[in-house]
Formats: C-alpha cells, sequence, structure tokens
C-alpha cells in the first residue's frame, strides 16, 4: 500500500476518498508512516499534529463538495498558522510561539477539505534560500542528502519529494517556491500579487512581493489549489480579478495560438550561469518550437543588480520593523544572540534607510514593472533558468562563525549606503545561485518552475517561464502539456520513488 501511497497526486488520492476506496484515516496513517520512515534523514518537518489529525480523521466523512476531502497537506512554518499549534518562523525567539487562531490561507485549505498534519522546515523569517535554521537544523535534499532542498520552502519541497506528502503549502517572497521546485524536481507555480489570501491583521506581505501557495508533484494539482485559494479580499492591499473559468478544466485545453516566446540565460546580476541550467531552458526552447511557437533570445528590459539592490533595501525596512515590534513585545532589545547573522543585519541596515529611499525603492519595483508590461506587449511569455545551478551542498551558504564576525564590524563601522553594501555582499554567494527568481515577485507577475532537466549526477534543476499579470491559466496550460511530454522529468532517479 505504501508504493500506492506514494504514486497517488493529492487529486487521485482525494478521488479514492471520495469513491471510499481509501479512507482518510488510512492515508493519514500512511502519511505519517513514511514520514517516520525518511525524516530522521532528511528533517523536513519540525512538528506534527498526529494526534490530533488521526482523531479529525477517523471522524472524516467524504464530502463530494470538497476538492482535496481528507488529503494530508503539510503547512509552512511561517505565515501559514494553525489555531493551537506551534508557528515558529524558523527563529529562536518564536520558539515556544502558538498561534491563536487559523490564517486565512489555512482556513482555506481547510475548507477544501484537507487533514493538516504538521508543519515543515524553514529558514529564519523565510530570508533564506536555503533551509538551514539555527533552531531545528537543516533540511536535507531527497534527491541526494548531500544538497539542500532550497528554502525558503525547502522543508515543504522535502517532504514532497520523499513521498510524505503529494502537496505541501509553501510561500514565495523572492523565489520560495520556484528555488526549492527547481532544486527538488516539483512544479512550483508563483501565482499573481494578490491571488491568494494574506493574513488575518495584514493586508501585504513584503509589500506584495511576498505570497502563500503550495509546491505540488502535477500540474493539476497546482491547478487545483488556484481554484480553492484565488480570492478577492476585501482587507487586502493588493487585488487581482478573479479567473472566470476553472484552472482543473483549463489547463487540458489546447493551446491554439501560436506564443510568442522570449528566453535568456544571462545572470541579470552578472554572476554565473552553469551550462545544466542553459539546458533546462534550451530544451524547453527546443519543445515550443517543435509545438510550432515562436522562439527568441532576448535581453531583460530591466536593470537586475538596481532591482536587488531595492529588493534588499525592502528587506532591511522590513526586518527592521519586525524587530522594533518583536522588542515593544518582549519588552528589552534584540541581541545579535537572539537572531541569525541574516536577520540581525537587514535590522542594522534597516535602521538607516530613510522613509525617502524606503519609498523610491518600491517606485522602482513600479518601473520594472512598466518594463515587464512592455515586454509582453511582444511576448506571451519569458523564460530563463529557474535557479543559475543545482542545489549548493549543505553549509555551503551558512556563514562560517569568522565570516559573521566579520560582516558585524562592517555593518557596525559603515555608514547607510555603506551597510547596504554589506548587506550585498553578505547575501551575494546566496544570489550567485538563484539570480532570476526575484524579478517576478517585485512586478508581481506569475512565475513558474518546471521540472525539466536532470544532471549527469542526477540532480534536477528547473526552468523557469514568467506571464504578464492574471495569465496563471495560460502558464498552467503550458506546464501541463509539457508534463505529457519526454523533457519532464519529476520524479524519474528520485531514489525515493524507484
Amino acid at each position: 500500500m505504501e508504493k500506492v501511497y506514494l504514486s497517488w497526486d493529492a487529486t487521485e488520492m482525494a478521488s479514492r476518498i471520495r469513491h471510499k476506496e481509501v479512507s482518510a484515516k488510512e492515508v493519514v496513517e500512511l502519511s505519517f508512516k513514511q514520514l517516520t520512515k525518511v525524516n530522521p534523514e532528511l528533517n523536513a518537518v519540525v512538528h506534527d499534529r498526529k494526534e490530533s489529525v488521526l482523531q479529525e480523521a477517523e471522524k472524516h466523512q467524504p464530502d463530494q463538495n470538497e476538492l482535496f476531502s481528507g488529503v494530508p497537506i503539510l503547512m509552512k512554518d511561517i505565515s501559514q498558522a494553525v489555531k493551537g499549534e506551534r508557528l515558529t518562523s524558523g527563529s529562536k525567539l518564536f520558539d515556544s510561539h502558538i498561534a491563536k487562531e487559523d490564517s486565512n490561507f489555512v482556513k482555506r485549505i481547510r475548507q477544501a477539505g484537507f487533514l493538516i498534519t504538521g508543519h515543515t522546515n524553514t529558514p529564519e523569517f523565510g530570508l533564506k534560500n536555503i533551509t538551514e535554521p539555527e533552531l531545528f537544523g537543516p533540511t536535507r535534499n531527497p534527491w541526494n542528502i548531500d544538497h539542500s532542498p532550497g528554502g525558503s520552502s525547502g522543508g515543504a519541497a522535502a517532504a514532497i519529494a520523499s513521498g510524505i506528502v503529494p502537496i505541501a503549502g509553501a510561500s514565495d517572497g523572492g523565489g520560495s517556491i520556484r528555488i526549492p521546485a527547481s532544486f527538488s524536481g516539483l512544479f512550483g507555480l508563483k501565482p499573481t500579487r494578490g491571488r491568494t489570501p494574506v493574513g488575518p491583521g495584514a493586508g501585504r506581505q513584503w509589500h506584495g512581493a511576498s505570497i502563500d501557495f503550495v509546491l505540488s508533484r502535477t500540474v493539476r494539482d497546482s491547478a487545483a489549489m488556484l481554484d480553492v485559494l484565488q480570492t478577492i479580499q476585501p482587507e487586502a492591499a493588493f487585488q487581482t480579478p478573479l479567473f472566470s473559468g476553472n484552472y482543473r478544466d483549463e489547463i487540458v485545453k489546447p493551446i491554439k495560438r501560436q506564443l510568442r516566446i522570449g528566453f535568456t540565460t544571462t545572470s541579470p546580476v552578472d554572476t554565473p550561469v552553469s551550462e545544466d541550467a542553459k539546458k533546462a531552458v534550451h530544451k524547453t526552447v527546443k519543445w515550443l518550437e517543435g509545438q510550432g511557437h515562436y522562439v527568441e533570445e532576448v535581453d531583460s528590459p530591466v536593470d537586475g543588480i538596481l532591482l536587488m539592490k531595492n529588493y534588499y533595501l525592502m528587506n532591511s525596512g522590513e526586518i527592521s520593523s519586525l524587530v522594533y515590534q518583536l522588542e515593544e513585545t518582549i519588552g528589552r532589545k534584540i541581541t545579535a544572540d537572539d537572531v541569525e547573522i541574516e536577520t540581525w543585519l537587514l535590522n542594522e541596515a534597516g535602521k538607516t534607510v530613510s522613509a525617502a529611499e524606503f519609498s523610491r525603492s518600491l517606485a522602482a519595483w513600479d518601473v520594472a514593472a512598466a518594463d515587464m508590461a512592455q515586454l509582453h506587449e511582444t511576448y506571451d511569455l519569458y523564460i530563463t533558468p529557474a535557479t543559475a545551478h543545482v542545489a549548493p551542498k549543505i553549509g555551503e551558504l551558512t556563514h562560517s562563525k569568522e565570516s559573521q564576525e566579520n560582516l558585524r564590524e562592517r555593518i557596525k563601522e559603515a555608514d547607510a549606503k555603506g551597510k547596504q553594501e554589506v548587506i550585498w555582499d553578505m547575501f551575494l554567494p546566496s544570489l550567485t545561485y538563484t539570480p532570476f527568481t526575484q524579478l517576478a515577485n517585485l512586478t508581481g507577475q506569475p512565475a513558474m518552475s518546471l521540472p525539466v532537466h536532470l544532471t549527469d549526477k542526477g540532480l534536477p534543476i528547473g526552468a523557469q517561464v514568467i506571464a504578464n499579470k492574471g495569465q496563471e491559466h495560460v502558464l498552467l496550460q503550458l506546464a501541463y502539456q509539457i508534463e505529457q511530454s519526454s523533457i519532464w522529468q519529476g520524479m524519474k532517479g528520485n531514489p525515493y520513488f524507484k
């Protein structure tokens, strides 16, 4: 039964439960059996709801109106709060924090019929493209445990790619869905800004750069989740018109016209791009040309270095604001020992960012969005590598004690401009791995990572496809077609799915 469980995506699992071929309790038990088997090695799940969810599964009655009735799912240990459960944000400061209410995202997950089995590992405050928090330790990649599954939704990616669950909650503020999708052989979609629920009590996340959604193994699961989650939320700062159709039905429809597609394999921040990353793009391009679409190489219209500097300035302001709120709550100053180096440096840099600088930084996002909107007047889609390299090794992107001390000294002595230079230097090794994803976060566009390439050493790497705002249905149609093709790799070669 375990092998059958691994073969089911969430859509198939829900169908089996609805037709009473298997019970919700049976699949939840199978999920925990797999978790017990793999989690000691992978560290994907940091706390579970085993006792509570088994009771929920025992009482579960299949509901024909719930798309995912009885299906087990994991939430991410940041922003996806489950009432009465720990929510640490990967930080020692929140080690004992218990959520007082479900987040709006979790409420919609429950309404779809899912049974929430626990929370997955994430870096502190979701700030990194790897998942190695001091609080819980590193999550390892199921394809090769010497490597990271990426971040910040690394625990979610490892849980799916090892068969604990077929789908898991994730979030994406700079690539945190698409990066682990690329590193872990999964399908990762970041929807349009304003498409999915936020809050309660928060109308925006990272000024619209961050959204909550899912990671999955199949396109149809992500399409169905978009049907479940798309919303017009009155209190949210950003709204996007509801898609009038049904994403599940839309994906199976053929694309009836020739698409115009631009692509690039050049890093927007002038960093190296591996041959495997280029191969992922060229495989996708070749397949598209074979389907009759027009594809040509085109330079990005956006200044990538300026964009990233504005991204880090926003991070600085957001983290400094968060630390200020925490200090008010706990009644003392937060020290360097309370938080990790990324949080500390961003906080220090954020203290010197003026309101004028912050406002000007956000305005640069709008310029980038206008540049991309103009690009989409010519091209329906824009393709890049999802990541510039395959997954880094565990510890490779974690700063040594000596490096941390050096960074702390530098930021202490630097002026406001110099502090932002320290932030750039701190993140540059990580950015070199993942320079392509942040663009869609700052412009608000939908983007996806497709699992189309495996290296000679058996590690996955994806191709990213970006569309104009509101065009998720085009991305999903294309992804579904590629999923049926020979270039889709998915779990091929994954040791947990042999």
